[in-house]
């Protein structure tokens, strides 16, 4: 499969980390269980802004029992008008049960700051709130 696309609404540039969660009767047989994608810059056409990666992945399971289905979660970052890149977005979705061409949506969220103390240090310090494991 790939990561084909994504909207990111006021972001100049964009990379993603993914990695797969899946029970502990599966097994990896083929390919890379996480990875990073290239840095994307947002295209500036007529139309919404988007980022395209076309990141390929190449994974293969195998396991005696159902439970705990794959599952990929995508964790998107980009530069703070410090320099630093934090957190855009997290999301996550289930591999597809059968075999084909299928095209999934991961709806994104990014976490906020618990009071107003910890958002005006976050926008001082330029780190944002971001999970430890995004997993």
């Amino acid at each position: 499969g790939q990561i084909e696309a994504g909207d990111f609404p006021g972001l100049d540039s964009v990379f993603l980390k993914y990695s797969f969660v899946f029970g502990p009767d599966w097994t990896v047989v083929a390919g890379l269980e996480e990875g990073i994608s290239q840095h994307c810059q947002a295209n500036r056409g007529p139309g919404p802004v988007r980022f395209v990666w076309n990141f390929p992945l190449d994974v293969a399971w195998k396991s005696t029992n159902p439970h705990g289905w794959p599952r990929i979660v995508v964790s998107a970052y980009g530069p703070h008008f410090s320099g630093v890149d934090v957190a855009c977005g997290y999301g996550s979705a289930l591999v597809p049960v059968t075999p084909g061409h299928h095209t999934l949506t991961i709806p994104m969220f990014v976490p906020e700051s618990a009071s107003m103390v910890q958002r005006f240090s976050a926008w001082l310090t330029g780190r944002q709130p971001e999970f430890i494991d995004p997993r």
